[in-house]
Parts: structure tokens; sequence; C-alpha cells
């Protein structure tokens, strides 16, 4: 296999639901148009329809109603073994009888592939995943991380133009993790297939992918490049599940000031428009003052007490109370802490081009309600 030989296909998802039953909707009206060769993430915590969504585009899961389609062609009705895509599961599904190469030879058997393209295609593909030369070992012989390169050699061996892969990595220990991520991006470089990835892990789905789809009880509330959903999260939700954030739930008044718990900030930007907002603050975008006079002209600010100060190399992380029960921190650099210290009253600051005003849970919209879901690619 090579990258001159894959290509990757399109997935139209197009008011895609799921009902078990008389219940509610599990998968509620989600509309994503993944484009060839793009690597996304179905981002969301336990029980947000992210893996039922990808079941549905497997075909191991009967749609409701809504459409999917690949270049075009609608693959609904089809089985799964006549949508041709490549499947990595989390607890690797290896033939335990069978050698290395035997699991990676499969799909090519069951493809009715002649012996010698298979046994090339095999070679080919171990090499590509790093375990050339292991073809004769058996699946309880491997590490972890190994039995997963074999399950990732197995789901591409037969060139599918999409390859599902359905939290993967999270039986893996965190140095393991992290090691398989950096492989799994290779071969997406190399091959230049679709990917649809599911996890519940931030950190994993901010390093890897093109896009990400952060699914909150059923739905798609947000859809963005990992920058501009970190940037620019759009909702409550969606802060607080990709990131930290220092977070105010208050309200935008007119004129550009925004108003929490007695403190009045600038918003410049604003458009006048007064509303229930949140505004929150990227704890690396905070600064700590040891004295109000240390805040620069037109910052915004607010007191408050350091709970721990910890230094992480690279780093300090403080921990702040703002009183009333609010909490919050900051990542400052490892240099930055001259008069600060735990249990001490500090002054935090932030320029007020660094904070973002976000909808709160109760008026976020889906991003799946969108009549056009590629251009929230663009603009979120």
């Amino acid at each position: 296999m090579s990258a001159t030989t894959a290509g990757g296909g399109r997935i139209e998802l197009t008011d895609l639901c799921k009902r078990y039953g008389s219940g509610p909707l599990v998968v509620d009206h989600v509309s994503i148009d993944i484009a060839p060769g793009e690597f996304i993430t179905l981002l969301g915590p336990s029980g947000s329809g992210k893996t039922t969504t990808l079941n549905m585009i497997a075909g191991f899961t009967d749609i409701t109603s809504g459409s999917i389609k690949l270049g075009g062609r609608d693959i609904a009705p089809l089985p799964p073994h006549r949508r041709e895509f490549g499947m990595v599961f989390q607890n690797y599904a290896l033939f335990p009888h069978m050698t290395v190469a035997q699991n990676v030879a499969f799909p090519l058997r069951e493809r009715k592939v002649p012996k010698a393209e298979t046994a090339r295609r095999v070679e080919e593909t171990l090499r590509l995943v790093d375990l050339e030369g292991m073809g004769g070992r058996r699946p309880d012989e491997l590490s972890g991380g190994q039995q997963q390169r074999v399950a990732l050699a197995r789901a591409v061996v037969f060139s599918p133009s999409v390859l599902l892969l359905d939290e993967p990595l999270s039986a893996l220990d965190r140095k393991l993790r992290q090691s398989l991520q950096q492989e799994i991006k290779r071969l997406h470089q190399e091959l230049k297939l679709t990917f649809v990835f599911v996890t519940h892990d931030q950190d994993e789905a901010m390093s890897l992918s093109d896009r990400i789809a952060v699914f909150n009880a059923g739905r798609v509330e947000r859809i963005g490049t990992p920058a501009d959903l970190y940037r620019d999260p759009g909702t409550r939700f969606v802060a607080r599940f990709l990131g930290e954030s220092n977070l105010f739930p208050g309200r935008l008044r007119p004129g550009g000031v925004y108003e929490w718990a007695g403190h009045k900030w600038a918003v410049p930007d604003a458009d006048g428009t007064p509303a229930g907002r949140d505004l929150i603050v990227r704890p690396e975008r905070l600064r700590l003052a040891a004295t109000p006079g240390e805040v620069p002209d037109g910052a915004n600010s607010i007191a408050a007490t350091v709970t721990t100060l910890s230094f992480q190399g690279t780093h300090q992380r403080a921990e702040l109370d703002y009183g009333d029960g609010s909490t919050g921190s900051a990542v400052l650099p490892p240099d930055a802490t001259d008069g600060i210290r735990a249990g001490g009253r500090v002054t935090a600051y932030w320029d007020p081009a660094h904070q973002v005003l976000v909808t709160p849970p109760a008026e976020a919209a889906p991003a799946s309600a969108a009549p056009d879901p590629r251009t929230i690619k663009e603009n979120a």
C-alpha cells in the first residue's frame, strides 16, 4: 500500500437520528460533512452520542432517520461489509489462534486477493506500522501497543477509503498512548485516508484532528479546528470540555460593559446587544500582579487569593479563589511569580482581546442545526 494508491472518501451525515424503542433520541439530528482525506474526531463525554454515530456510519447500528452518504451515494441500507470501511476497535479484536500475518491478511483473503499479492501487501503494511519481521508471532506474544498496531495494519491493508477508530488507545498507558497517537497521525499523512476517530480525551483530539465535532447530549454542539475551538469555543460546554477556563457567568450590558458579581469589565468588540453571556479567560492568558498598581492600563482585573502555586518545569500553575465559591487558575512563565505565594492576595488581570464570550447552556444551539455544516469549519 502507498499514499499514491490510497484515497479518502467523502462522508455526509444529514439530520442523522437514533432512537431506541420509544426512548429519547440518543443521536439528535447530527449533520457533518467530512471532506476526503480529513481527520475528524467525534469528541464528547460518555453517553453523548459519539460512539452511536460512529456505529451508524460503520453499519453496526441502524439509523432511525436521516442519511449517510459516501461519495454522494446513500450507504445507510448497506450492511457493514459492503461499506468497505476499515475499523479499529478499543479491544483490538484480533484472532488469537492466528499469527500476526494471518490477522493482517484476513481482509484480503475475504476479498479473494491472490496469495502472492496478499503476501506482498501484508509485508508492506507490517513495515508501515513498524512490525516488520513479526508476522510469525501470535497476538499473546505482543505488547498492547504492538497488538494495536496489528489492528491498524489489518484495517488499512485492503486500501479502504475511510478508517473508523473507536477509542483505539483508551486501553493503553499514557506514554504508549502518546507514542501511538504520533503513529496514527503519521499513517493518516502517508495514506491520505479519511479518518473518523472517537475519543473522550480532549488532548488526544487536539493533537490528532483536522477538525473536532464536540458532542453533547446527542447533538453536535460545535465543529471546528482544534485552534478555533480552543480560542472561540462558542458555548460554555465546549469551553469547559475542551481545555480549562476561568469562567465568569455574568451579563453583557449596552456599551460594551460586562458585569459579574459586582465587577465591570470592558468588552471592546461587543455588538452592544444586552444578553446573558459567560465571559471566559484561558489560564495561559491570565497574569498575576502582587499589587494592583502593577496592572497595566486597559487590562480587566479581579482580586483573588492564590490557593496553591506549583512549579511544573516549563511553567508555574496558580490555583485561584475569586470569592463566593468561584475558582480559576493561571498558567505563568516559570519566572513570573515574584512576590506571589500560596495563600497570598493578588490581582488577576488580562488583556480584553484575550477574553471570549460564550453562550450559557440554556441558550446553546447545536451546530448540527446549521444549514451548511462546512461553513462552521471556517467560522467556528
